[in-house]
């Protein structure tokens, strides 16, 4: 993105001020002025995104402290990672906050919903493609797949028994609500019933010793502790304080990282279910995105957050913060992470949900399952 920048001195349309700078015009056509007002998108590959509080909803803004000044209460200034255009096959929400998915019919009417409204929001065209040319964006994106191919240490990622790589990929089959850790029949649930990923299973059982082979053998334990290292999960919006299939509300939840992450080696979720595990929360590091203030219409709580998310779609108080399951193939190409681009690298991300949901991973575990992230 910065190269891009510096090439064409800032006046790509990718840094045009609808939503490519961080709130409006720069101050002058000077360069440093330029990036100065594109930093989010030239820093963390932020597009800012201007979304009001839906009619109904079940709160209020009552203040907003933006960094850049965009602080009004009824349009908000949200700075969101721009999602692959890889992959789509195995979504079943589309968005970070699932708005283009909100009343659609099937993943194909919410990508058309997507390819149309970005066209006249963030193209700025006089009007919406045709439904023919729609329908020719959705072929192509639909279509396309990316994973990673190889790996440094570990060499091709589909070599003595793997399958990982994006041929293999594109011929992984997607079920939407299948791998479902909540479906009725699921014993206990909580635990997916299979394994999120099985790419790298015939490497967990490496022995040899020379460099290769122990990269392969993390790897495998990388994955192996994404698939069956249990923990419980707590306060989790749209998992904690929802009912599920037997009408218990789950409180505690003994779980996987595929509990979320269930799309059999995609590692979205396969059931179009949106948390919040408190990535919009903010602290020291989100000291560059706004504070929003909600106050809940009903009750008078009040609760600060650097962006609503699905709270914007639904206007309930419970989807406040609560953000899409992302998948996780080609994962070491997308950095940085979270909606908002707070987890610099794949192992800030592990640090993250290792301190979250107290994991206790000793540092070799921490690594491994690093190393597996990173060879998706």
């Amino acid at each position: 993105m910065l190269a891009r920048f510096n090439s064409t001195g800032g006046s790509d349309p990718i840094f045009n001020s609808v939503d490519g700078t961080n709130c409006g015009p720069a101050a002058s056509s000077s360069l440093s002025d330029l990036q100065a007002a594109s930093s989010e998108l030239l820093t963390k590959g932020l597009i800012r995104v201007q979304l009001p509080v839906p009619a109904g909803a079940q709160f209020s803004v009552t203040s907003v402290s933006n960094p850049y000044g965009c602080n009004s209460t009824t349009s908000l200034s949200l700075y969101r990672r721009i999602l692959p255009s890889t992959n789509l096959a195995f979504l079943s929400t589309v968005m970070w906050d699932g708005r283009e998915s909100a009343g659609a019919a099937n993943l194909q009417s919410a990508l058309l919903n997507q390819a149309s409204n970005a066209t006249v929001q963030h193209a700025q065209a006089a009007a919406a493609p045709s439904s023919d040319v729609l329908l020719q964006i959705y072929n192509f994106e639909i279509a396309l797949y990316s994973a990673q191919s190889s790996d440094t240490a570990a060499g091709s990622l589909s070599a003595a028994g793997a399958t990982g790589g994006a041929g293999s990929l594109s011929q992984q089959g997607f079920v939407a609500g299948g791998n479902d850790p909540f479906a009725p029949a699921t014993l206990p649930q909580g635990i997916p019933p299979a394994p999120a990923f099985t790419l790298f299973q015939a490497w967990e059982t490496v022995t040899t010793s020379d460099p290769t082979s122990l990269a392969q053998a993390s790897i495998g334990r990388g994955e192996k502790i994404f698939n069956t290292l249990q923990f419980p999960i707590t306060l989790v919006g749209g998992l904690n304080d929802t009912t599920d299939a037997r009408g218990n509300v789950r409180t505690t939840v003994t779980g996987t990282c595929g509990t979320c992450h269930n799309t059999p080696n995609a590692g979205g979720n396969s059931t179009n279910r949106l948390f919040n595990t408190g990535t919009a929360t903010p602290n020291a590091r989100s000291a560059d995105l706004p504070v929003i203030t909600l106050t809940n219409t009903r009750t008078g709580a009040v609760l600060t957050t650097t962006d609503p998310g699905l709270g914007l779609t639904t206007g309930l108080w419970s989807d406040v913060g609560k953000f899409k399951v992302p998948t996780l193939r080609n994962l070491a190409a997308h950095a940085p992470y979270f909606h908002n681009g707070n987890a610099a690298t794949v192992n800030a991300v592990v640090n993250f949900y290792n301190n979250r949901f107290n994991l206790n991973l000793t540092p070799q575990q921490q690594t491994d399952l690093a190393n597996f992230l990173n060879a998706l």
